[in-house]
């Protein structure tokens, strides 16, 4: 399975970005070597998508590590409602991208609830474009990936928090801890495995965002919000340049693995020097 769906389309994408890819007739396709790659490093184009999906992973990956530990550490204790605000919190993750997306759309249109709200409804008062500029429309769009992803971060802290020994906690408060250092030298460390999974798995997926941006502002005005997925779905299915499209989905995924492997020998070192 992995090699049909993940192993061999890796490969054929790479093939794909040494060549100027002639869709129609793949034999006729012209080698260009690394010529691709170095159409991306000089495409003004490809440095602001790639800077947008930074700022799309700076943005919301520590709101969801922070919003999901501390939803997590309230609903750690048990009760007759946990499993329904579990639910609660949950139902954003398995909700369609498409359709939030177009939901956060009408929420921050010129007319949408957002600007009501921030307005009070005054009829004289000037919208907000959200989605007519670059940094409003990356606020719109990351408030989604925030309200969207933090209730898998929950789940995951939920369930590493019920994992922490609870003769350590009773140990530590009858030392005099107060709950800030429990928290921080008992909790944490014990959560430090399931902290590092959830931050690289936010990273990857921040430099994976596709159905919001395209859904809300197709990379535009004027390729402004084009993100690294996006730019190249545009080129590949827009222009049909399957090799420069292919180069930059090649480009994503190097520096995808080398942030990952990066994240992994910073948590194994701290987890070594606790």
């Amino acid at each position: 399975m992995y090699v049909c769906f993940i192993g061999l389309p890796m490969i054929r994408a790479a093939q794909i970005s040494l060549f100027h890819w002639n869709v129609m007739l793949p034999q006729r396709s012209v080698f260009v070597g690394l010529g691709n790659y170095s159409k991306a490093f000089a495409d003004p184009i490809f440095w602001q998508a790639l800077s947008n999906s930074g700022l799309y992973m700076l943005l919301t990956v520590p709101p969801q590590i922070v919003i999901g530990l501390g939803v997590a550490m309230l609903l750690k204790r048990r009760s007759p409602a946990q499993p329904v605000y579990r639910f609660l919190f949950y139902l954003p993750v398995v909700t369609s991208w498409v359709v939030v997306s177009l939901l956060f759309k009408y929420l921050f249109a010129d007319q949408g609830v957002i600007n009501w709200l921030l307005t009070l409804g005054r009829a004289d008062a000037v919208p907000i474009s959200w989605l007519s500029g670059r940094f409003t429309a990356m606020v719109a769009i990351c408030a989604l990936g925030i309200w969207k992803g933090v209730g898998w971060s929950m789940m995951i802290f939920l369930a590493a928090l019920q994992g922490v020994p609870v003769v350590l906690e009773e140990a530590a408060e009858m030392d005099g801890a107060n709950r800030w250092q429990k928290f921080l030298v008992v909790t944490l460390p014990a959560i430090w495995p399931a902290m590092a999974f959830v931050l690289i798995m936010l990273v990857i997926g921040g430099f994976n965002v596709f159905i919001s941006v395209l859904l809300m502002t197709g990379g535009g005005p004027a390729q402004q919000t084009e993100v690294l997925l996006t730019y190249m779905y545009n080129v590949a299915f827009g222009n049909l340049d399957f090799g420069y499209g292919s180069a930059i989905a090649m480009l994503l995924t190097v520096l995808v693995f080398i942030l990952a492997v990066i994240q992994m020998k910073a948590f194994r070192t701290e987890q070594g020097a606790q």
